[in-house]
C-alpha cells in the first residue's frame, strides 16, 4: 500500500498526535506535562464569516447608528451592537444595579443588527468556549499545554441573549430564546452557572454553550408578565455585577454587559415583529423561524420517504397510525431492536383461504442486531422465509401444496399466481434509514436474483434510497447470499454452478465495505469518511469523480491516483478535527474545487462531522 496525496506545498504544522482513536489531538493527552510545540496560528481574516443579509433595501426607520468598533486587547475587531452603549434606553436603578427598558421594535432591530455582525475570530473565543475548569487538568493540558490559562471571557465578543422570563419555551417563544435556568443560578445572591466541566475531556461541550454565551452577551428578558420579566432582569443584573467584580479581581479589567427588559406585551411581537416569533402565544410554530430539530425531522422524512424497491414492496419511515401514508399499504413490517423473527405469522397470512384481509402489522429485527458469529441456521431460515412471504404477498400468490401453475411468474413451485389481489408491503423503521436496511437489501437480492453486492449498490443508485448499514450486516448478508439466490424466484432453473459463478464475481469494493455508503447530500455532492475514501472502487461505482480530503490522507494502492487523476483530488493538510485548528483560511480553495463543475464528489475527513461538513455547508450559502 502507498499513501497517495495531491502534491502541493504544505504549510508547517504542530506536532501530530500519538493517540490511536477517533480524536487526534496535536499532542498526547497521556503526557499532560509535555511541552507543547509551537503551532502555526494563521492571522484571522476580518469579515471571514459573512452574515447572510435578507433581500431588499434597508429599513427607512432604522436610524440607529452604532459607534465605531473598538479594538480589543489583542487588536481584534470587537462586535458592534445597538445595545451598547445603552445611553439611549430608559435606565432603571436599584441599589448598585441597573436595568434598561426597551420595546418590541427595539428588540427586533437589535437582533437584526447583531445577526449581521461578523463572528469573532476563533483565536479570541477559543479555547475559552471549550470549557477550561481549573480542576480539569486533562482539558487544560490539551488546549493550553503548559501555558498559563485564563478563565476570563474574551473581551471582543458582544452577543445578545434572549431570555423568556418564566422559562416556558413551548409558547410565546422568540427566535433563539432560552430559559433562565440554562445559565442563571437563582437565590439571594444570583450568579451565573459554573458551566466548565470539572472532569472529563471533550472538544465539543455543546451543553455548556448557553451558559458561556451569557457571560459575553447583553441579556434581554421578555415575557407575558412584565412584573415577572423585571424580577428576572434584576436577578440577571445582579449576576452580571458579581461577574464584573470577579473579573476585576482576577484581571484588573472587565467588559461591560447589561441587562434589558422588554416592556411590550408579546402581542406586539406577533402583530408587528413576527419575523422573530418562533412559537406564538397559542403554542403553534409560526414557520417564520428555522427550528433545527423540526427541520431535521422534515428533511429526514423527505430524504427517506417511502419508495418502491421491488414490485409492490416499499421502504420508508414509520407512518403515523391512521395517517394517509399508512393507509396506502396493506402490510407493514417494522424493523426495530425489539423486533423478532417470526416468518410463521407472515406464512399464515399467505396460506389464508381468502388471502390477507385488512391492514396487517409485523415486526422484524433491526439492521446490525443479528451478529454473524452467533447467528444460527434458524435465523438464516427466518430471513429467507420472510423474504419468500413478502414476495408471495406482493405478487398475490398463495401456497398451493406444491402445485405448479404455468402462469406463476418465474415458475415458482408451490404457488398459484393471481389467486388474490397483490398487497402493497412497507418495510419501515423510525427514521426510514437505518433499522430496515438489512431486510431491504436481503429482499431486493431475493426478489431480483442479484448478488448481495449488486443489490446493495442498486438500492442506492437505481432505487435512489439513502440508507445506513453495519459491518455485521455485510458479514451476515454475504454469508446467506448463496441461499438468497438459490431460493430466489428469479433464479428458478439455475444450476448450482451458475449461482456459484454469480457469487464468485465479487466486486473489488465489497471487501472494504463497512456497510454504509457515503451520504448523498446533493445530487452531485457526497459526505463520507476515511473508510469511504480508502475504497476508490466504491466511489467510482457511485459515480463519484472527485475527492476533497480535509485533514487526512487516503491510503491507495499504487496506480490508483494515476487512474483517478491528480486533478480530481484536493487535499487540505495542516488541520485536524480537534477543536483547535482553524479551517476558515482553507475555505476559498475548497469552495473553488467544489464549485468547479457538477461532477460527483466525495468529501471526507477522519473524525466526526465538524471539518468535512464545513466546506459543503459554506458552499450552500
Amino acid at each position: 500500500m502507498a499513501t497517495i496525496a495531491l502534491p502541493r506545498p504544505i504549510p508547517p504544522h504542530g506536532a501530530s498526535s500519538d493517540i490511536d482513536g477517533p480524536i487526534t489531538p496535536p499532542h498526547s493527552l497521556e503526557d499532560v506535562n509535555r511541552q507543547v510545540q509551537s503551532q502555526r496560528c494563521p492571522a484571522p481574516l476580518p469579515n471571514k464569516h459573512i452574515p447572510a443579509c435578507p433581500a431588499g433595501p434597508p429599513k427607512v426607520d432604522d436610524t440607529d447608528t452604532p459607534p465605531a468598533s473598538p479594538k480589543g486587547a489583542a487588536g481584534a475587531l470587537c462586535q458592534q451592537s445597538l445595545l451598547f452603549p445603552p445611553d439611549s434606553y430608559v435606565r432603571l436603578e436599584m441599589d448598585s444595579l441597573c436595568v434598561f427598558e426597551l420595546d418590541a421594535s427595539q428588540v427586533n432591530r437589535a437582533i437584526d443588527f447583531g445577526s449581521r455582525q461578523p463572528l469573532p475570530s476563533p483565536e479570541v473565543v477559543f479555547p475559552w468556549l471549550h470549557g477550561l475548569h481549573p480542576k480539569n487538568h486533562l482539558q487544560q493540558a490539551f488546549f493550553m499545554g503548559r501555558k498559563r490559562s485564563t478563565r476570563n471571557p474574551p473581551t471582543c465578543n458582544r452577543g445578545i441573549l434572549l431570555v423568556k422570563a418564566n422559562g416556558d419555551l413551548l409558547t410565546a417563544r422568540l427566535k433563539g430564546a432560552v430559559a433562565p435556568d440554562e445559565f442563571l443560578q437563582p437565590g439571594p445572591c444570583p450568579r451565573f452557572i459554573e458551566a466548565d466541566p470539572e472532569e472529563g475531556f471533550s472538544v465539543r461541550n455543546f451543553q455548556i454553550q448557553t451558559a458561556k454565551a451569557a457571560l459575553v452577551s447583553d441579556v434581554i428578558v421578555y415575557g407575558e408578565n412584565l412584573a415577572e420579566s423585571k424580577k428576572v432582569a434584576w436577578e440577571v443584573a445582579a449576576a452580571q455585577l458579581l461577574q464584573r467584580q470577579s473579573q476585576t479581581a482576577q484581571a484588573g479589567n472587565f467588559t461591560e454587559y447589561n441587562t434589558f427588559v422588554c416592556t411590550s406585551p408579546f402581542s406586539d411581537f406577533e402583530d408587528a415583529n413576527s419575523d422573530i416569533v418562533a412559537i406564538g402565544s397559542d403554542g403553534c410554530a409560526t414557520g417564520k423561524v428555522l427550528d433545527f430539530v423540526q427541520q431535521e425531522r422534515t428533511e429526514m422524512w423527505d430524504m427517506t420517504q417511502a419508495s418502491e424497491i421491488s414490485h409492490n414492496v416499499f421502504m420508508g419511515p414509520t407512518p403515523e397510525a391512521g395517517s394517509q401514508e399508512e393507509q396506502i399499504f396493506d402490510i407493514l413490517i417494522e424493523c426495530s431492536d425489539l423486533g423478532h423473527l417470526d416468518p410463521g405469522a407472515l406464512q399464515r397470512l399467505v396460506e389464508s383461504t381468502d388471502g390477507p384481509a385488512g391492514r396487517s402489522h409485523f415486526d422484524f429485527p433491526s439492521s446490525g442486531s443479528i451478529l454473524p458469529p452467533t447467528w444460527s441456521h434458524d435465523e438464516a431460515d427466518g430471513i429467507i422465509e420472510t423474504c419468500k412471504c413478502i414476495y408471495y404477498l406482493s405478487h398475490g400468490m398463495r401456497l398451493n401444496s406444491g402445485v405448479h401453475d404455468e402462469n406463476t411468474p418465474t415458475g415458482t413451485t408451490g404457488l398459484t399466481a393471481g389467486t388474490f389481489e397483490p398487497r402493497k408491503v412497507l418495510i419501515h423503521c423510525a427514521d426510514g434509514y437505518t433499522e430496515s436496511t438489512m431486510l431491504g437489501i436481503a429482499y431486493l437480492s431475493y426478489s431480483t436474483g442479484q448478488p448481495v453486492s449488486n443489490a446493495w449498490l442498486q438500492l442506492h443508485t437505481a432505487k435512489g434510497r439513502n440508507f445506513f448499514a453495519y459491518p455485521t450486516d455485510v458479514a451476515l448478508l454475504t454469508a446467506i447470499a448463496p441461499r438468497l439466490l438459490k431460493e430466489s424466484p428469479a433464479c428458478v432453473g439455475y444450476s448450482l454452478e451458475k449461482i456459484t459463478n454469480l457469487l464468485r464475481d465479487e466486486p473489488k469494493w465489497l471487501p472494504g465495505l463497512d456497510g454504509s455508503f457515503p451520504s448523498r447530500i446533493l445530487d452531485y455532492l457526497y459526505l463520507g469518511n476515511l473508510g469511504h475514501a480508502n475504497n476508490p472502487d466504491l466511489l467510482a461505482e457511485l459515480g463519484i469523480g472527485q475527492i476533497l480530503s480535509v485533514g487526512e490522507t487516503a491510503s491507495w494502492k499504487d496506480g490508483d491516483l494515476e487512474k483517478w487523476g491528480s486533478d480530481n483530488v484536493y487535499v487540505v493538510q495542516g488541520v485536524q478535527d480537534n477543536g483547535i485548528d482553524p479551517l476558515t483560511d482553507e475555505f476559498p480553495g475548497c469552495l473553488e474545487f467544489i464549485e468547479d463543475d457538477d461532477e460527483g464528489r466525495q468529501l471526507w475527513c477522519t473524525v466526526g462531522l465538524g471539518y468535512r461538513v464545513a466546506p459543503p455547508s459554506v458552499s450552500l450559502k
